[in-house]
């Protein structure tokens, strides 16, 4: 189920949030539950699919902008006007595929780094909506990992967390300013 909040997919000179990078504590604290669906959840999934379409993202999790809530919004395809956005409201992963692959992951809060993550190809996902209503949704390929990757963020988790590749990630971080102290590697 799609959403409902209209948005046009365009980049704006002064997008409603700030996108916060790796090493800021935001991006660790675990987000919390939403409570109560109501009109300012669905303005903070407006303004973030705003500031995750300036920042040419294909998805944004709320504790990115250092909001501490269990929101997250995604849109595998940005460039096609009739396809609207998916905006997830507590999310909890219920199955996942043995079926795994391995691609190249990127992320709004570590500009210009693009490394390979391990991950379940498929997951089956509960939510709710932007009206509070109960959804399951099944998803594949670049949205399953898209949902893996932002529900990470609502646990506190970074992408660079899960590369097992330690040289290619502490050349990459270097190269762009990131410190590898900021990287707290998933067991």
């Amino acid at each position: 189920m799609a959403s409902e909040i209209a948005v046009e997919k365009k980049k704006l000179k002064n997008p409603p949030l700030d996108i916060r990078y790796l090493g800021d504590r935001a991006l660790r604290q675990p987000a919390k539950r939403i409570s109560k669906v109501d009109v300012e959840v669905r303005q903070l999934a407006r303004e973030m699919l705003q500031s995750m379409y300036s920042a040419d993202g294909i998805g944004l999790a709320a504790p990115q902008v250092a909001v501490s809530k269990q929101i997250i919004v995604i849109d595998c395809e940005p460039d096609n006007a009739a396809n609207p956005p998916l905006i997830l409201i507590n999310p909890t992963i219920k199955r996942t595929s043995s079926d795994i692959c391995v691609a190249e992951e990127g992320c709004l809060s570590i500009p210009g780094i693009y490394l390979n993550v391990t991950r379940p190809q498929a997951v089956e996902i509960a939510y709710k909506d932007e009206y509070g209503h109960p959804r399951s949704l099944q998803a594949t390929d670049l949205l399953a990992r898209c949902i893996q990757h932002e529900i990470d963020h609502l646990n506190g988790i970074v992408f660079v967390d899960r590369v097992e590749n330690k040289l290619a990630l502490t050349q990459e971080l270097a190269k762009h300013g990131f410190s590898m102290s900021a990287v707290k590697p998933v067991a």
